[in-house]
């Protein structure tokens, strides 16, 4: 089947006689000459949308050929008539030595995401409480495709295709023209079918997605392979790879398309008032909108929630690769009351589908050690494409998941990131092997400090019970001036790496006997810098009781085990003192959480810890309250 973009097949070999042909039926006059050529330009649009776009042709190749062809030779025989908007430019040939920057009309900004059924919920009773109690009646939603390409911007003027542009960093894109002008679904004047009794606007920019087909993405790379050439990771980043040539000429041998989903600028057409019936209208121009896109009542949000999941279901049979869906509010009116907040809609949310999979090569098996000494091995990955990120490190969990597994270092191996966030190495391709793989063993002695691992009985963890190791004591920093804890502004990972490389930091209470005289002397760390750490410093001792149990790191107590210990007990010394059997009576507290604080506060280090704490000013008992409260 013919592509309907380059030279016609039939008539190729008789280019003088087309001409010749051309020249004569146009009577050798300018006039009829042009006037046949627009008729002809006309014709073919009409024919290329309901060959890309609709799926539906009226004519058969030859008869398509014969059209293109003859406007071809009359191009050729009236160079006069040439047009930049002509359908006979897809084949490129533009040169750039560079893109030039553009600005946007409007910024292009990203979008929330939600994760799960309760994020959807969550975000349509946000739009119903931030809407007016009248607008919420006829509040109503459009689910449509995240498309998982290149994010492009398309300006028309009296519908002609005048500029397109990458989204960029949201203000200002790369101007990227001739190479769009390639891609066929992108019409380069509106509308495809004047017979339908549309007309073009006097000025349109849209906002799309240009993407490749899994399929036409596939085909490519294997005759890369066979022609020992570079190969894409993904289609997307083939999509912009292959829109972000210098020679027009090589985006035009690429199978590129298009959806556009969004009307950012309309002068002098339509009057539109809701986002579905604009994509209705881009319909309507001849732009290639994806007709699968639904719209849902606000009393009907249930089944929306359930064809999001629907959807998701079935994407791997999607010819092209999409990564959630998208709600929109679908009155413009209420989008524009809900207005925005950071760089996010209120009126959109991007759900996204649970992660990707790659596979890549396992280079080898690196440890990390945790703050508790819990030792983690780690993937060190051939670096992959999965989702549009580059992934180069995944974990592996604990030894026994490595050898249920048998994973060895060198195997190609299945990886995936779970929720789109996290990597994880799934399973070896053990059917890829070579035989020069090895298998993996955990190591005697921490990498840290050489001391001897520990894997107590029953557990599936290996840990360092160093307590001076210094890759422990740096994360044991790092966590108890984060954020969840004693939040110390200006207090990060490599300021706790600094202070206890030079040796400032030997437990957590040397956090309050820094030398600052001796920090002002390091590089970097001026008067006002110092000043603010200092402050930050100051500023945590009065954080509440629950912050600073959090910050001490005692395993399975986080802030929220930490807030209803600290409900039960006013003061660390009154937590201190308690037992296990007191500890279990609270409700939300377990055998294992209450064992480990005991455990915890059972060793003579620790106990000197909260001293050291409370004599260098931090809360460690709630005034408010008697010494001791009894249990519910």
């Amino acid at each position: 089947m013919s592509d309907r973009a380059g030279p016609p097949q039939e008539t190729v070999g008789n280019e003088a006689a087309v001409v010749g042909a051309a020249a004569d039926g146009a009577g050798g006059n300018e006039a009829a000459a042009a006037a046949r050529v627009q008729e002809l330009r006309d014709q073919i649009r009409y024919h290329q949308y309901r060959y890309y776009v609709l799926d539906d042709p009226e004519l058969s190749d030859a008869e398509f050929d014969k059209l293109f062809g003859e406007l071809q030779a009359l191009e050729e025989a009236h160079p006069e008539l040439r047009s930049d908007d002509s359908p006979t430019v897809r084949v490129g040939g533009l040169v750039s030595d560079r893109f030039e920057k553009t600005r946007h009309p409007t910024p292009m900004l990203s979008l929330a995401n939600a994760f799960s059924e309760e994020d959807l919920f969550a975000w349509r009773e946000r739009v119903r409480r931030l809407l007016p109690e009248e607008e919420r009646a006829r509040l109503a939603y459009v689910l449509e495709p995240k498309f998982d390409g290149l994010t492009v911007v398309l300006h028309y003027e009296q519908g002609r295709f005048v500029l397109g542009a990458t989204r960029g960093d949201g203000v200002q894109g790369e101007n990227i023209t001739p190479n769009l002008r390639t891609v066929r679904e992108l019409p380069l004047h509106i509308p495809v079918d004047p017979r339908r009794g549309v007309t073009a606007p006097a000025r349109l920019v849209v906002r799309g997605e240009a993407y490749v087909e899994k399929a036409d993405f596939e085909a490519f790379n294997r005759r890369q392979i066979a022609q020992e050439e570079r190969t894409f990771a993904n289609p997307r980043n083939f999509a912009a790879g292959s829109l972000r040539q210098l020679d027009s000429r090589i985006s035009a041998g690429r199978p590129v398309k298009l959806w556009v989903y969004q009307v950012l600028v309309l002068e002098g057409g339509a009057a539109l008032t809701t986002h579905s019936g604009a994509l209705a209208y881009l319909a309507d121009l001849g732009l290639p909108v994806y007709p699968d896109v639904r719209r849902f009542a606000d009393a009907d949000f249930e089944a929306l929630v359930e064809a999001t999941a629907a959807f998701g279901a079935r994407r791997h049979d999607l010819p092209f690769e999409v990564d959630g869906v998208v709600v929109k509010v679908d009155d413009l009116a209420q989008q524009a009351q809900l207005g925005f907040t950071g760089k996010d809609p209120r009126w959109a949310i991007a759900y996204k589908f649970a992660g990707q999979e790659e596979v890549t090569r396992l280079l080898d098996i690196v440890l990390n050690v945790g703050r508790t000494g819990v030792i983690t091995p780690n993937a060190a990955l051939e670096p992959v494409q999965i989702g549009g990120v580059t992934v180069s490190k995944a974990t592996l969990h604990n030894e026994d998941y490595i050898k249920a597994l048998d994973i060895r270092v060198g195997d190609r191996v299945l990886v995936k990131r779970a929720g789109d966030v996290i990597p994880k190495v799934l399973r070896p391709l053990v059917e890829l092997r070579s035989g020069d793989e090895q298998p993996w063993q955990m190591p005697a002695t921490c990498p840290a400090c050489g001391q001897p691992l520990v894997r107590p009985e029953g557990e599936a963890a290996t840990y360092c019970v160093n307590n001076a190791c210094p890759a422990q004591l740096v994360r044991m920093v790092e966590h108890f001036v984060g954020r969840g804890a004693m939040d110390i502004e200006g207090f990060g990972i490599r300021q706790a790496e600094l202070f206890v490389e030079r040796g400032y930091i030997h437990d957590l209470a040397d956090i309050y006997a820094l030398p600052w005289d001796e920090i002002r002397q390091l590089e970097g760390y001026g008067d006002k810098r110092v000043e603010n750490l200092q402050a930050g410093v100051e500023a945590s001792k009065q954080r509440p009781i629950a912050r600073l149990l959090t910050g001490l790191g005692i395993r399975y107590v986080g802030s929220v085990v930490a807030e209803l210990l600290m409900a039960h007990f006013a003061s660390l010394d009154a937590l201190m003192a308690a037992s296990a059997e007191e500890l279990n009576q609270i409700d939300g507290i377990g055998p294992r959480i209450a064992a480990s604080v005991v455990d915890y506060f059972s060793l003579q280090p620790n106990r000197d810890l909260v001293r050291r704490l409370a004599e260098a000013g931090v809360r460690t008992a709630d005034l408010d309250r008697p010494a001791r409260q009894g249990l519910d």
